[in-house]
């Protein structure tokens, strides 16, 4: 339970200096949050904060990346009903949809509240809009889906061989319907904003609490993801740097996995993360650029292509099937790119059209980066295209510098979850925070040196946490909130969705920490 805010009055001034200190806190609290942007929404969209999913998101980036990230830094668990539908109230009247906690202030009006934020409003800050366009929601979307996933799709293929391939469109397919499933989720009972709230209008605050912490382990192994990527990366770049400190030897990998970490560090000191989010918005055009650089090596370049290659690998299908999973886990963000929509009836369109270029653009890469390097592939197709070309230079590098402006935006929700357990009366002072930001940050370098694996680490991810986020949770809640409401077909696809979820994610979790502990073996 969030602990309830606190304010010490020297001098017992009148009620009415009482209740303006209460509010002008609200307000300056809200402005911190708002600043973990959700990397994954921009162009119109609401400032959002990543995940509660804050929630990740989150809204949990992004993948997380996957990019896992919505708004998960309001509480997890209300204080009680009471309070809850005070803080509704003021969420309806304010437009304050980030409050972490109930303030125990009298109701103003929604005039005046808004006037008083705006006062209050950093400088820098992204502006607010309920007004996103189609072509702006389309973006939004496919800022989404495309992230660091697409570096495997080739090895998704020699995994599991051309006939895995359907396995892409099969979950192409199955996630398109399970976000229009949200949708109907969010206009079934008024107030609904986010999917933690999705997973408490379905299950109560248990269904709340599963959800929150469902994004928040996506949100913290997209940030493992990050660090073993610049590692790989950085070390294909510069394959023969080592440092020797003593009797310590650090090889490139190791080396370069603590220069990632101590770059993406102070970053996530900052309370203002507004110039983060405008980098990591051209998500989508970092995505083109590797992608038209692995065309042009193919095509232009004239690397060369192969023949053949494997039609089914049936081992090798549990793996395909996590990394493809992973792909499609950004429905913790598609309320917010609903809720942000001009026209809401829009939406299946918008979500229609992102899933529809996003999965041509991993089929294109699948298929071009397996026809190229076939069994020679590694988890990140940009490890096999020859340094010595310009376009695999552009490529490599753009996939070294965009994760860096993403690590603090995805971290930052799960920090602002951990920084509540700090007293009350000690909260202003930001050296706590930068210890816990600090900690968990240090935290995934040890995690990221311990399975250095990338592409087992995301068929893990998309096994284990895609898969419910994406698949096995929407029909759950879908099935909850409107029983009663739904026909037998509805009943019957959500149902058999459920069990598709259910066993991709046992056989692909089972297979994917089965090679994990065999390579650290």
């Amino acid at each position: 339970m969030a602990p309830e805010l606190q304010v010490n009055i020297r001098y017992s001034p009148s009620p009415d200096r009482f209740f303006n200190v209460c509010r002008r806190i609200s307000i300056r609290r809200w402005d911190d949050e708002r600043q973990s942007i959700d990397m994954y929404s921009f162009l119109g969209t609401p400032t959002l904060s990543i995940l509660s999913n804050s929630f990740i998101t989150s809204s949990f980036v992004g993948k997380h990346t996957p990019e896992i990230t919505s708004s998960v830094t309001r509480p997890l668990i209300p204080a009680s009903t009471a309070d809850h539908r005070q803080e509704e109230e003021g969420r309806k009247s304010s437009r304050s949809l980030l409050l972490s906690r109930p303030i125990p202030t009298r109701r103003l009006p929604a005039k005046k509240i808004k006037e008083d934020h705006e006062s209050h409003k950093v400088s820098n800050e992204l502006p607010i809009s309920q007004q996103c366009s189609y072509g702006q929601a389309v973006l939004n979307g496919m800022n989404v889906l495309c992230g660091v996933g697409i570096l495997s799709m080739p090895y998704a293929v020699m995994e599991g061989g051309w006939i895995g391939l359907s396995v892409l469109f099969i979950f192409s397919v199955l996630a398109f319907y399970t976000g229009i499933l949200l949708r109907h989720c969010l206009d079934s009972k008024p107030g609904l904003e986010t999917y933690p709230d999705i997973g408490q209008a379905a299950f109560g605050t248990v269904g709340r609490f599963a959800v929150s912490v469902i994004l928040y382990l996506e949100l913290y192994a997209c940030c493992v993801e990050f660090i073993i990527l610049e590692s790989d990366n950085l070390s294909s770049l510069f394959p023969n740097a080592h440092l020797n400190i003593g009797g310590l030897h650090l090889n490139c990998h190791v080396l370069f996995a603590i220069v990632a970490t101590l770059g993406v560090l102070p970053t996530t000191w900052l309370r203002d993360l507004s110039l983060l989010s405008y980098i990591s918005a051209g998500g989508v055009i970092a995505s083109v650029l590797v992608v038209c650089s692995l065309f042009w090596v193919g095509l232009v370049d004239q690397v060369g292509f192969q023949t053949g290659g494997t039609s089914l690998n049936l081992s090798g299908i549990p793996i395909a099937i996590g990394l493809y999973g992973y792909c499609f886990s950004g429905h913790a963000v598609f309320p917010n790119i609903y809720s942000s929509l001009k026209k809401p009836s829009q939406y299946p369109s918008v979500l229609f059209t992102s899933f529809a270029i996003s999965t041509a653009m991993f089929a294109g890469v699948a298929v071009m980066g397996y026809l190229m390097f076939g069994e020679s592939l590694v988890s990140q197709f940009t490890l096999n295209m020859p340094h010595n070309l310009v376009a695999s230079k552009l490529a490599v590098w753009t996939t070294v510098v965009n994760p860096l402006s993403k690590y603090a935006l995805t971290l930052t929700p799960l920090a602002l979850s951990l920084e509540e357990l700090i007293p009350a009366n000690r909260r202003e002072s930001h050296a706590y925070a930068i210890i816990i930001r600090t900690a968990l940050v240090v935290s995934t370098l040890f995690v990221a040196l311990s399975i250095p694996f990338f592409g087992l680490v995301m068929s893990l991810i998309g096994s284990l946490l895609s898969m419910l986020v994406t698949l096995i949770l929407p029909c759950a809640c879908y099935l909850s909130i409107l029983r009663g409401k739904v026909t037998w077909t509805q009943v019957s696809l959500c149902t058999l969705i459920i069990i598709v979820g259910v066993v991709s994610s046992t056989f692909g979790t089972y297979s994917a920490l089965s090679k994990i502990i065999q390579n650290l073996s």
